[in-house]
């Protein structure tokens, strides 16, 4: 198995994974760690990142061109590891444009395999969400959680800063916490009886022990990553005409559209291990 590889990706049946920048690490380590045997090819749109304070619109076409780029080099399935994407270009890409592109490959997200497990999250009924302004915004998991569990209530927080902090390494030190503690209070002020808080930015699971140290005892973090990994392992056990067409030799493939140099620095801090990438250009893939 190879984690650091700058490899050409040339064969088709590859698991694409598409992040706007770093945090979409943190759920690949969980799926590779859960199905090691697959191939996967991450991609961090490095240079525009940060998508959190974008439009639909960029979102969308920045997320259309990163599919379209994955599909073009070997993906039979891409999940979305981004919770902005997901939830501002996931829906269209799945309805408009995935048709016409590829109508027998998924593009695939990390919100609903949340939502479809959120009321089992609660005892109380009331449900925390931190996320970045775009997902707030967005109101997606406040509508996926409703389908499937329409007792359960949502607060959520737009937490702008953390992104910033966990890219520039300074997710550690006394200004980090600051922040942390406000957008704590803030959410808890919200609803009290909030008794477990989503991690809704891929990011967050670089701090969820700090954010621990300000939550109540009893409220308990929800982190991503492993439950879009079991959900994805589900979902090949439920379309095994899929899964059939994915390659086994469990390789990992990294790429950025910014700086390598830069991109590898701190990617081995969301993905646990040393990482080498090549830089790509996506907007060739229109």
């Amino acid at each position: 198995m190879n984690d650091s590889s700058r490899e050409t990706v040339s064969s088709r049946g590859l698991v694409g994974i598409f992040d706007s920048g770093y945090g979409g690490l943190t759920v690949m380590k969980e799926i590779a760690a859960l199905m090691p045997h697959y191939d996967y090819v991450y991609l961090g749109d490095n240079a525009r990142t940060p998508y959190g304070t974008r439009s639909f619109e960029t979102v969308y076409e920045y997320a259309l061109e990163a599919v379209k780029w994955l599909f073009s080099h070997g993906c039979e399935l891409i999940v979305l590891a981004c919770n902005t994407a997901s939830a501002k270009a996931l829906r269209s890409i799945q309805q408009k444009d995935l048709p016409l592109l590829h109508p027998r490959r998924r593009v695939l997200g990390v919100i609903r395999p949340v939502t479809e497990r959120a009321g089992t999250f609660t005892r109380t009924g009331s449900i925390g969400l931190f996320g970045t302004t775009g997902t707030v915004r967005s109101r997606s998991y406040e509508l996926e959680i409703s389908k499937f569990f329409p007792h359960v209530k949502l607060a959520q927080q737009a937490c702008p800063m953390w992104v910033p902090l966990i890219e520039n390494n300074e997710y550690e030190n006394d200004g980090a916490s600051y922040f942390i503690g406000k957008y704590v209070e803030m959410l808890m002020r919200k609803d009290p009886s909030i008794d477990a808080i989503i991690l809704g930015c891929t990011h967050y699971a670089l701090i969820a022990e700090q954010i621990a140290r300000f939550v109540p005892e009893h409220v308990r973090l929800i982190s991503q990553g492993g439950i879009v990994a079991e959900s994805l392992a589900d979902y090949f056990h439920r379309h095994p005409e899929i899964e059939e067409r994915l390659t086994k030799r469990g390789s990992r493939v990294f790429f950025t559209t910014d700086s390598p140099r830069d991109f590898d620095a701190l990617a081995e801090v969301f993905y646990g291990k040393p990482v080498r990438s090549s830089r790509v250009d996506v907007s060739s893939a229109r």
